[in-house]
């Protein structure tokens, strides 16, 4: 059994969403394994990061949910966590790991890449969450702030300067490819990112023909298995 984390790995510098469509890094590690079986597409598995240490158990404005965002971005991982055994076998099985450069994406691909190579990359980073412009008397727990900025992002276009819904769709369609072009070496593709664009590159692969076969939803540490029809 893979040891809790119990420490923070080195902060990983983040790129901006707005920057992440055109600025990535060379997606080709110098290892892969297993061995591609050829005619076959591997699968693609889109896997959420682990627990964050950013407690949610508070009560912010809309400014202040700002702050709070702009920390959980650059934040780690809540030690004490161990990896489930059903993520470290798919890993196990997957010829390529790549992940987001945010730090808790960093962390939760080395917790259970085993010494292996990951390719980090800022397409991958998750789509931006700011706050619609409520009065500060107006508190919501992280979680609700969260749902609330993404349905304003989501429906009204509501970015303050960020990556747009429209920036975002075209850096999802970017990543799908990435992964798509990967897997057809006939090698499984794991890929630790984040709840909201998971769902986007999910919604993205369902378009060109891929198969959701394996769901465990948005939790944290949750997969998501896409196969070729």
């Amino acid at each position: 059994m893979t040891a809790p984390i119990t420490s923070p790995a080195p902060d990983t510098p983040a790129r901006d969403s707005a920057d992440a469509a055109t600025a990535h890094v060379d997606l080709t590690p110098a290892t892969v394994r297993p061995a591609a079986v050829e005619g076959r597409s591997g699968a693609i598995i889109l896997t959420r990061h682990g627990e964050p240490a950013l407690s949610r158990e508070c009560m912010l404005s809309a400014a202040e949910y700002a702050d709070w965002w702009a920390r959980y971005e650059v934040g780690g991982l809540l030690a004490g966590q161990t990896p489930p055994p059903e993520l470290m076998a798919a890993v196990a099985g997957a010829g390529v790991i790549y992940s987001s450069t945010r730090r808790r994406a960093v962390e939760t691909a080395t917790a259970v890449a085993e010494g292996r190579d990951i390719a980090s990359d800022a397409l991958f980073i998750e789509a931006p969450l700011p706050p619609p412009n409520f009065p500060d008397w107006i508190k919501l727990s992280p979680k609700w702030w969260g749902g609330v900025s993404r349905f304003w992002w989501h429906f009204f276009n509501h970015h303050a300067g960020q990556e747009t819904r429209a920036q975002a769709d075209v850096r999802a369609a970017q990543a799908a490819r990435i992964l798509i072009d990967r897997a057809a070496q006939g090698q499984d593709v794991i890929v630790f990112a984040h709840g909201y664009f998971n769902h986007m590159v999910g919604r993205r692969l369902k378009g060109e023909g891929w198969r959701l076969v394996h769901n465990q939803g948005f939790k944290y540490w949750s997969q998501r298995r896409f196969e070729k029809r």
